[in-house]
């Protein structure tokens, strides 16, 4: 059990790292083609993330399992950073990008030791479409 609380309170931690140096305020008055209620990205990320360290800690054993999740998480960080702190669209969508391809071979990787690891990562890998969706439209639009 702690073992699972150390990956849920770092996934949580380097996950919002950036959100301090970032500003969001500019969110609202940009175009896009369409908007969420700010409270659906909390409470989205926060499943995602319990979701993404049970996958994790169900396949713990490898090394090559932690590196891929720890990259996974540094990437959602910085795309975080690069998106809301430096405005840069099209360099957030190009890491979205190697997010998502980061998350798809964890989940061919994770299945090889745990499906069920494995199959947490599916919600994941759609709300990352659907953000690069999202951050793609903000792009061409602005």
């Amino acid at each position: 059990m702690k073992k699972f609380l150390l990956y849920l309170i770092s996934t949580f931690v380097i996950g919002c790292l950036f959100v301090p140096l970032t500003n969001n305020n500019f969110y609202s008055s940009i175009n896009k083609p369409f908007s969420l209620p700010p409270i659906v990205f909390i409470v989205v990320w926060s499943i995602l993330y319990i979701l993404m360290s049970i996958s994790i800690y169900r396949v713990r054993d490898s090394k090559k399992n932690n590196i891929l999740y720890y990259i996974n998480i540094g990437l959602n960080s910085i795309w975080t950073l690069v998106f809301f702190g430096f405005k840069n669209f099209l360099l957030s969508f190009i890491i979205l990008v190697f997010l998502l391809a980061d998350v798809i071979v964890m989940l061919v990787r994770f299945r090889k030791y745990d499906t069920l690891s494995s199959n947490l990562l599916i919600p994941y890998i759609i709300w990352l479409v659907i953000a690069g969706y999202l951050n793609l439209s903000i792009y061409l639009m602005n």
